[in-house]
């Protein structure tokens, strides 16, 4: 009985906290530590001021405007732009199911089980679910299981990191003038600030009714995950730091050891395993959602397949695609960093939107971006904008 009265009491806001911190974000921050050692963390710190900013431009637009993203963006930009938006975030949000998959499949190899087993049923249980079954109780026990992700920050000390070296990187930065640490810094900004979670935080602040004195709460637990994900990359430099690229996901397992032993695959697995169910289900709805909402059609998990068949039918689809490509040959570690890296070129594109709808006085009226957070806004946007950019160009380049 006590589980489950902590089950009923767990919210959006825990539940948006750990959908960022998915199986894409895990391995992302873990290949961070492996790879480069801690000299990614003054990143990370750039990165969850530029996540702060976005998260609070959301909220604010969600408890003012009484309206998600989609709808603003239909009624304030032209039906092409519109579109576009929702092209691109289809494509982010395409990507980023097939990491979830992905994962799925490698958490359940570390127990022995096939991924063209555990894939398809996944596929199968999350649609049941979420269409047809109890959405809200399934969402709590994924959130339970991804909970053993909070023992990261413990393995971090217990890993015993060198303090000087991890205080020198927080402070100032390490950077590396390669390509590999360009490509992996814009999959940083894809898994942390990645465009679905801005549509989800927008659309749950309107759906709680959340009000203009009270918004401003409402971002605090999405901050924690980028946190936490700067824990994990200390952890796992702690552990492996400077070995190169996670070959396999049971690598990213040795962080965990200093908390779990022999056990520490395990607890990975199963907190992995929990995170990719959650994102699994939780990402394909918010593209369901947004697009639905621009469209002006149907849109509720309260609502009967019949009801709501545009909804459904884009949540399906996303699921389907994200599972097939998740089964294709290849090595997870490598699809799901390059699904993080897609999903970073398209961020930039996206924010813009955000950051226009925020900047507007016809929107928002007198809680619209003053002088001083509209240019810390631009700033943002814009770094994030010209890495993405850098990385783009270099890796046409690299293709002709």
């Amino acid at each position: 009985m006590a589980i489950l009265g902590f089950l009923a009491i767990l919210g959006p806001g825990l539940i948006s906290a750990n959908a960022g911190n998915d199986a894409g974000g895990i391995i992302t921050y873990a290949s961070a530590g492996s790879q480069f050692g801690y000299r990614m963390l003054f990143l990370m710190i750039l990165i969850t001021v530029a996540l702060v900013v976005v998260q609070e431009m959301c909220a604010r637009l969600g408890a003012y405007t009484g309206e998600g993203l989609g709808a603003l963006i239909r009624e304030q930009f032209p039906l092409p732009s519109g579109a576009a938006a929702m092209l691109l975030l289809f494509i982010a949000n395409a990507g980023l199911t097939v990491s979830e998959f992905a994962g799925i499949g490698a958490s359940m190899e570390i127990f022995g089980v096939s991924r063209y087993i555990a894939v398809p049923l996944a596929l199968a249980g999350i649609w049941t679910v979420t269409v047809l079954g109890n959405y809200s109780l399934a969402e709590r026990v994924f959130v339970v299981m991804g909970l053993v992700f909070l023992t990261y920050p413990i393995a971090a000390f217990l890993g015993h990191p060198d303090p000087g070296a991890v205080a020198s990187n927080l402070l100032w930065p390490h950077f590396l003038h390669s390509k590999a640490f360009l490509l992996l810094a814009v999959a940083l900004i894809g898994t942390t600030i990645t465009p679905y979670m801005q549509f989800y935080l927008t659309s749950a602040v309107v759906d709680k009714g959340v009000t203009p004195e009270t918004y401003r709460g409402e971002r605090i637990d999405t901050i924690n995950g980028a946190i936490l994900s700067i824990f994990i990359i200390i952890a796992t430099a702690a552990a492996i730091g400077g070995t190169g690229p996670l070959s396999n996901i049971g690598q990213a397992a040795a962080a965990l050891r200093p908390v779990a032993g022999e056990a520490a695959s395990q607890l990975f697995a199963i907190g992995l395993l929990g995170a990719a169910l959650l994102a699994a289900t939780v990402v394909p709805l918010s593209t369901a959602y947004a697009i639905a909402e621009t469209a002006g059609v149907e849109r509720s998990l309260s609502r009967k397949l019949r009801e709501a068949p545009v909804f459904y039918g884009i949540y399906t689809v996303q699921l389907v695609v994200g599972a097939a490509i998740a089964l294709l040959p290849g090595n997870a570690v490598s699809l799901v960093i390059n699904a993080q890296v897609l999903n970073g070129f398209i961020t930039p594109v996206l924010l813009t939107y955000i950051l226009i709808l925020a900047n507007r006085r016809s929107v928002l009226g007198d809680a619209a971006n003053g002088p001083i957070f509209r240019t810390v806004a631009t700033i943002c946007v814009t770094v994030v904008g010209l890495l993405s950019a850098v990385v783009l160009v270099q890796t046409v380049i690299g293709w002709l």
